[in-house]
């Protein structure tokens, strides 16, 4: 009988899971209420109006991308250590690291449709507000469900993390599939949050329970 012998996992991942879950929180609670496609001299309005909790809202959502990086390269080098050399995780890795470009380049067109918020300016705050909400809404979503995707499918065959975290991981996926459609069919917007805020909660989950070291011993003799 072989003797078993572990591999490190890495860096701890429920740090900068929970402060991307915090910072998410923040600028979701902190938000003006725009929508995309609302009347632009109301969007400019609401702006001007709040000027400091939009400024703050958008601050959160940029500063977002740095821990939320963090835990992709952290969770990419976890896997990559407990010996999943497979696609899955590099394309978890894409999609993630694509994700959090998303928040960075939508905090920033938040920030700067506070700034057009002046007299005359409706049709850049609507712009801009349009494509804050292009960039972390849809493409945000279906960046994340490639991450969640790429890790719940090798954890899953490996039996790394409980089944029913695996499967949600993918439902997700799925569900972030179909929301990106909410670009052309507005009803379909409504799947936004489910991805959003059900994959924060997966990330944090996901961080509680994957082991930081996997034990490999040699595999039982087959009694005929």
């Amino acid at each position: 009988m072989s003797s078993p012998h572990a591999r490190r996992g890495g860096p701890p991942l429920l740090a900068p899971a929970l402060a991307w879950a915090a910072l998410t929180i923040v600028a979701a609670v902190l938000h003006p209420g725009t929508r995309p496609g609302a009347d632009p001299a109301g969007t400019l309005a609401l702006l001007r109006d709040h000027p400091v909790s939009a400024q703050l809202s958008a601050l959160a959502l940029l500063a977002s991308a740095a821990p939320f990086a963090v835990w992709v390269a952290t969770a990419h080098h976890r896997l990559h250590r407990l010996g999943l050399r497979v696609a899955g995780p590099t394309l978890g890795l894409a999609g993630g690291l694509l994700a959090a470009a998303a928040l960075v380049m939508s905090g920033a067109a938040q920030w700067a449709a506070v700034a057009a918020a002046v007299p005359g300016g409706e049709a850049a705050v609507a712009g801009l507000n349009g494509l804050s909400f292009a960039l972390g809404g849809p493409a945000f979503v279906v960046m994340v469900g490639l991450l969640l995707a790429g890790c719940s499918v090798p954890t899953l065959l490996a039996g790394l993390v409980p089944r029913g975290l695996a499967w949600a991981g993918l439902v997700l996926a799925a569900v972030a599939v179909v929301a990106v459609v909410g670009m052309a069919v507005p009803p379909l917007q409504y799947l936004l949050p489910v991805v959003r805020f059900g994959g924060l909660v997966w990330l944090v989950w996901f961080s509680a329970v994957l082991p930081v070291s996997r034990r490999r011993v040699a595999e039982p003799e087959v009694v005929a």
